[in-house]
């Protein structure tokens, strides 16, 4: 098999694992999934909001599951292991199914998408994108857009480190997409300056002001000396005048 073929049959493989574990575990608070092959099987590590959920009484509900996996995609030895999200704000999948919730509850599409926006920023990340599409406000297709914060679009930058995810949700004007980007507090890019050197530059300057406040305050004295010295003369050179 080609390096192409192996790398497409590999992503397709990875998304049907990652539909089927979404729509087991929605209610657990699914936060996505990374893939390992190994000799011995398929290394599956689970993020989730509720890991006790996701495992079940006994582990029956992760047994289950692998079964499914193995049963249905023909998966060589599942073994799955679940981590719990430790912060929820800045996974895009716990995100988006929050908005998600949101809309299916009624609420309105600018009210959810903002509240995700700024529950994702208080919670320390760098930067943060939410895009809305559908019909949202008339039967023909609209998006909406919001974003805050520093978010890459090319480069390494942005496939190293931004958080992406989407998902799809049925509603009344027909089928809603969400799309959430999220840039951890974490993230390094090679474009950022450090700042150590800052106080030292500071303390420079404020001896550099404290010494030109020193020369001008003796120059004064000295001036006032010299000032002093020409009136004391004068008044001398008067005195000898009135004596003669």
């Amino acid at each position: 098999m080609s390096i192409v073929k192996r790398v497409i049959k590999d992503s397709i493989e990875r998304l049907e694992i990652d539909e089927l574990l979404s729509k087991e575990f929605e209610q657990a608070g699914y936060g996505g999934i990374s893939l390992a092959k190994t000799p011995l099987g398929t290394q599956i590590t689970l993020y989730t909001m509720r890991p006790g959920r996701v495992i079940g009484k006994r582990g029956r509900s992760i047994k289950t599951v692998s079964e499914r996996l193995e049963q249905e995609l023909k998966l060589p030895n599942p073994q799955i292991t679940v981590v719990e999200v430790e912060i929820p704000e800045l996974n895009p999948n716990i995100m988006a199914s929050r908005i998600a919730n949101a809309l299916e509850r009624g609420v309105h599409f600018r009210r959810a998408i903002f509240w995700a926006l700024r529950r994702i920023m208080d919670s320390g990340a760098l930067g943060c994108e939410v895009t809305l599409r559908g019909k949202l406000r008339s039967d023909r297709h609209h998006f909406e857009k919001i974003s805050e914060g520093y978010l890459p679009k090319s480069g390494d930058p942005s496939i190293k480190y931004v958080k992406k995810a989407t998902i799809h949700i049925k509603m009344k004007m027909g089928v809603y997409g969400i799309t959430v980007k999220i840039v951890p507090p974490e993230a390094i890019f090679p474009d950022k300056v450090k700042l150590d050197v800052l106080p030292e530059i500071k303390a420079m300057e404020e001896a550099v002001q404290e010494d030109s406040t020193q020369k001008a305050l003796e120059k004064t004295i000295e001036k006032n000396d010299e000032k002093m010295e020409t009136e004391t003369t004068v008044s001398k050179n008067e005195i000898e005048k009135g004596d003669e």
